[in-house]
């Protein structure tokens, strides 16, 4: 390919919030008016099952985010725009990748461990309510990415453990069957990645704390009067540092007028103040989309012919695909001979190490086989260079190291364990061949 593929979607869950704009719809827009870039936004409305079950609330806010992204300036004529339940090709993707992705990849998930662990501090068994649904929901989010060989995927920054999942989906599928997907990245708005709700929280339906995007004037008004602020009084300091206020505005405004409200608040403007400017620069923006949004509200038939139309594009893309896939596997005709293991590579895949982040700031690494299944787990770690020196001590001793660093290292069964051992022999011997290659080249 060519162009640079950007791929974004939203769960058809709610009503579409200031969060959502920031953070997805509005970065997805100007990407798809990018020179180079080939756009895909989606409906994600298989995964609104996960956690609604009120079919008339899936179709309604379907409709209401087809309307928003629309409404937005999204040009159906130069992107693809589809309702992900009208590609029965993605479930299907979902299958295969369902099939070389460990379980133990799964169990970190974010929203998994959370209700894993909202579970075991209530003294109810770990899996209580936990749906298979919930479970696989980056199978099923890695499916949608890989579908169309997406590069880019604009998300918030709670959202960045999904692509890492997806790419190392395709590495898995990859090693398997050829070289088929290309690994994603997360793209993520330098600005603001995360927008807070009224409480200062995340700004999320789940926390019932949102700014509808196609509020009316009244309505923007008496919900920024509402969003949590301290009790300092007018000419007071106030702090910019944890003000959801200062962080709407600041998505919403320039560097130059961010500047000016932030000094603003150090010169104690009053909160009253702060979110009259907050109103003013949010309905700058918003207001001339709410005509179109309405209209669209109005003809849902119009958006229904614009998603069916944008399914016979994307469909143009994946069904081939899906066919090139299903021959990889080895779901063909019968009557087709192909040489027995053509799709691997000739050399034996490696397991890799991969270090990381995660939201709670502190540091991880994980050594993971060629498949993708985990050998390795590090427990949180203060710093990069702790973790950077873990590992570089157990390429350099190997086997050797693991009792070493036991005290870093999650523990895990005999069997894993020797199965982490022999990939870091092999690693250390692939290592050592190559330093020989090396200098007998010179």
């Amino acid at each position: 390919m060519s162009t640079v593929r950007f791929l974004t979607g939203i769960t058809t869950s709610g009503t579409p919030h200031l969060g959502n704009y920031v953070g997805s719809i509005r970065p997805a827009v100007r990407a798809s008016k990018t020179p180079g870039v080939e756009s895909f936004y989606f409906l994600a409305d298989y995964h609104a099952l996960i956690k609604i079950d009120e079919p008339a609330r899936i179709q309604r806010s379907t409709l209401e985010i087809a309307a928003s992204w629309l409404a937005a300036g999204l040009d159906p004529a130069q992107v693809t725009f589809y309702r992900q339940s009208d590609i029965p090709e993605i479930p299907e993707l979902c299958w295969f990748l369902t099939c070389v992705t460990g379980k133990g990849v799964l169990n970190r998930a974010h929203a998994y461990k959370a209700s894993v662990d909202k579970n075991t501090a209530a003294g109810v068994d770990a899996d209580a309510d936990v749906t298979a649904g919930l479970f696989m929901y980056p199978v099923l989010m890695g499916a949608d990415i890989l579908m169309f060989n997406a590069h880019k995927v604009p998300v918030g920054r709670d959202q960045i453990q999904h692509i890492e999942m997806a790419r190392d989906m395709a590495a898995s599928f990859n090693h398997r069957y050829g070289e088929h997907f290309v690994p994603p990245e997360a793209e993520i708005e330098a600005s603001v990645a995360t927008l807070p709700g009224l409480d200062g929280r995340k700004m999320s339906k789940s926390y019932d704390n949102t700014i509808p995007l196609f509020s009316s004037r009244e309505q923007l008004k008496k919900l920024i009067a509402g969003i949590k602020t301290d009790s300092r009084a007018p000419g007071e300091p106030k702090d910019t540092e944890g003000s959801a206020l200062f962080q709407i505005y600041q998505a919403f405004a320039s560097e130059e007028e961010t500047a000016t409200l932030r000094q603003a608040y150090a010169d104690g403007i009053a909160w009253g103040d702060a979110k009259a400017l907050l109103l003013d620069r949010i309905d700058q923006e918003i207001a001339p989309m709410r005509s179109a949004y309405e209209d669209y509200m109005a003809h849902p038939e119009k958006v229904e012919a614009l998603l069916l139309a944008g399914a016979a594009k994307a469909r143009a893309i994946a069904t081939p695909f899906m066919s090139q896939l299903r021959a990889a596997v080895g779901l063909r005709p019968l009557s087709t001979t192909v040489q027995a293991g053509a799709a691997k590579a000739d050399k034996v895949a490696l397991a890799s190490f991969k270090q990381y982040r995660e939201k709670d700031g502190l540091f991880y690494f994980k050594l993971a086989a060629a498949d993708g299944s985990l050998l390795l787990q590090s427990k949180a770690l203060e710093s990069g260079r702790a973790a950077g020196q873990a590992i570089a001590l157990l390429q350099r001793d190997g086997a050797a190291a693991l009792a070493a660093l036991s005290d870093v290292l999650e523990p895990v069964d005999t069997g894993a364990t020797q199965a982490a051992a022999a990939a870091l022999t092999a690693l250390a011997a692939a290592a050592a061949q190559a330093a020989q290659e090396k200098a007998a080249r010179g």
